[in-house]
């Protein structure tokens, strides 16, 4: 049912009837005689599918041609007005696959020519530039592919006659006969070879990418390529309007059959390929040929994934391994002589020469002569001076009548170029990178130098700073140090004086009271013996009542501690200077000084902490106050 279907379908798109075209593929015709006698024979299976994959061949050819066609009738000129023309030829190149057979073989021939026309090329445009420069020389290094080419090509025996010769002889022919029959007729070719392990019928092609093995099965069959003249009878039948543009009507051919006459004979695969490839290449002789060497990364179109051994396969298939092995062959390093001189005039001063030959200017004329704007004459000495100053070049002896004669053979000097082979050019380089090297050695020398003395003088310079700034931050303490001695001393003298006078006026007021309000009746002042003590105790403590009272109210805890100490600590003199003897009692009394606090008024509008702070003095001649009455109370407090 499937195969019916496939069958509806492809009739239903040719536009053809279902059943001529089930016969025509499933129905062999032979005209036999000259009576065009007409058998009619059922073909086997295998004959079926071959008839079938012809027809869609047959069609694919036609519509591919036709394609071409029209694409270059629509964009092409007239010939008449051609001057030049722009070609793009795309040729995947070599192939190798596990199961050789005929495509692959006209593949890997095609691909043979090309090479063969890349190198011929190659080779001619090096030598035209070489006879521009001036220079003799022939490639004779380089390997030709012109065996493998008569291997494959050649007359009168060869792989593609020897194929062809089977066709003709319209016999049955073997897998094992054709590989018997190359093996023997082409044995003394150097690029035919044979596998001994393989249990198939094969032969080996050393092509310039590698050796190559196709398989004989099926190969005269693919060269023979037949059509069938009933296929093309039957498409010519066809209702599709494109359909009848690829398969016309030729009344020729059809008289011919009519008449029984014999048609022209068919041309093998391998005869229209070798025909086209023989076009293609006089087409590539006439033009400027352009190559462009194609590489992908990997076969899955990734980002960032290279397969070294994909690569490497491209690389050898396209040629570019044997297009370097022939570059290396001749000069592949060309520079211009103002460029050679530019990048190798320091190997001048590797080895210098003591004394200017006729072809050595001056340092300082050599300085100044290979500018931009230098003729091609006046850098030719110094191209010398440059040449011979290499290890390897040293040994030769420039002759000033014929240079050309003293140079080694890896270099050689043209009228604007110098070409060079790559170990000339290593050599170069190396001489170079000895010259930089030691330039790299001088500048790091006087760079450490100079950052040596530069860090030298920055250390100087700051051991000095500092000095001068620690000698202006001691003299800055020593100075704000007596500036506070100063202060303090005069401060202190200050209040000492001060409470000397304010001590005395005191006394000398309550002296005078005392004698103003005596009694005249002689004999001294009775005191109780109680208030005897206490008046001394009070005595005693003046300069902290003193002090306390001028003191705020609010100061407390460690604060009011110190006060009571330093007030302690003051010297306050011997105790009978602060008494006062009265000559009315025998006992002496002594009475209670206390200095009025002097300074500006402070209002506490909050409620004091110390107790007794509400506790206003009693306002008697012989009271006292402030915090000298609290400390009586307290003591009077503690007797009881």
């Amino acid at each position: 049912m499937g195969a019916v279907g496939s069958v509806r379908t492809s009739a239903s798109l040719l536009l053809l009837l279902e059943d001529p075209l089930l016969e025509t593929l499933r129905i062999r015709t032979i005209r036999a005689g000259r009576q065009q006698q007409v058998f009619r024979k059922p073909c086997s299976r295998a004959e079926c599918d071959t008839r079938r994959d012809c027809l869609a061949k047959l069609v694919y050819a036609r519509l591919f041609d036709w394609l071409v066609s029209v694409i270059n009738s629509s964009i092409c000129a007239d010939p008449s007005s051609w001057s030049t023309f722009i070609g793009l030829l795309d040729v995947y190149g070599f192939e190798s696959f596990p199961h050789n057979s005929l495509e692959q073989l006209c593949i890997n021939y095609a691909n043979e020519k090309l090479q063969q026309h890349f190198v011929a090329h190659y080779l001619r445009a090096q030598q035209e530039e070489y006879a521009v420069e001036g220079l003799e020389w022939s490639f004779v290094n380089y390997q030709d592919n012109q065996a493998c080419l008569d291997l494959i090509e050649g007359s009168p025996l060869s792989i593609c006659s020897l194929i062809n010769e089977e066709c003709r002889l319209n016999r049955p022919s073997s897998a094992a006969q054709l590989q018997t029959r190359i093996a023997s007729s082409l044995a003394g070719s150097p690029c035919l070879g044979h596998n001994k392990l393989s249990r198939e019928p094969s032969f080996i092609v050393v092509h310039y990418a590698g050796p190559v093995q196709y398989h004989t099965a099926g190969l005269v069959e693919k060269n023979k390529d037949p059509i069938p003249p009933e296929l093309t009878s039957l498409l010519q039948q066809s209702q599709d309007p494109l359909v009848k543009v690829l398969f016309p009507t030729d009344p020729e051919e059809k008289s011919q059959e009519e008449q029984g006459q014999s048609r022209a004979p068919v041309l093998t695969v391998v005869s229209k390929f070798k025909a086209s490839l023989e076009q293609l290449l006089q087409v590539l002789h006439s033009t400027t040929p352009h190559y462009i060497r194609c590489i992908k990364p990997n076969g899955q179109g990734q980002a960032q994934t290279f397969l070294r051994e994909e690569v490497l396969s491209q690389l050898e298939a396209c040629g570019l391994v044997e297009t370097i092995h022939i570059s290396a062959a001749g000069f592949p390093i060309r520079v211009s002589h103002r460029n050679f001189v530019e990048r190798y005039e320091l190997l001048r001063r590797l080895c210098p020469r003591t004394s200017p030959g006729p072809h050595s200017p001056s340092p300082d004329e050599g300085r100044s002569e290979w500018s931009p704007h230098t003729e091609e004459a006046t850098l030719q000495p110094l191209l010398w001076d440059i040449l011979h100053t290499l290890p390897a070049l040293t040994r030769a002896a420039a002759t000033p009548g014929d240079p050309a004669e003293a140079m080694p053979a890896p270099v050689h000097c043209g009228r604007t170029k110098v070409f060079m082979t790559d170990s000339m050019l290593e050599l170069l380089e190396r001489g170079r990178a000895q010259v930089l090297e030691q330039c790299a050695r001088c500048i790091q020398g006087s760079w450490r130098r100079h950052r040596h003395r530069k860090q030298e003088r920055q250390r100087r310079a700051a051991v000095l700073i500092q000095a001068a700034v620690r000698s202006w931050l001691t003299r800055k303490h020593i100075q704000r140090l007596h500036r506070a001695a100063t202060v303090i001393q005069y401060t202190w003298q200050r209040w000492r004086i001060r409470m000397a006078c304010l001590a005395s006026k005191e006394l000398d007021d309550v002296e005078e009271k005392h004698l103003s309000q005596a009694p005249h009746s002689p004999g001294s002042f009775p005191l109780p013996q109680v208030q005897t003590r206490l008046l001394g105790a009070i005595i005693r403590l003046w300069p902290l009542g003193l002090v306390l009272a001028n003191a705020a109210v609010g100061i407390r805890g460690f604060q009011r501690k110190l006060v009571v100490w330093a007030c302690l600590q003051l010297p306050v003199g011997s105790p009978s200077s602060y008494t006062i003897r009265t000559a009315q009692q025998e006992q002496a009394g002594v009475m209670s000084i206390r200095a009025l606090p002097q300074g500006s008024i402070r209002f506490h509008c909050r409620k004091s902490p110390l107790r007794y702070a509400d506790i206003c003095p009693e306002p008697s001649p012989y009271s006292v106050t402030g915090f000298n009455q609290i400390l009586l109370e307290r003591h009077s407090l503690g007797h009881m």
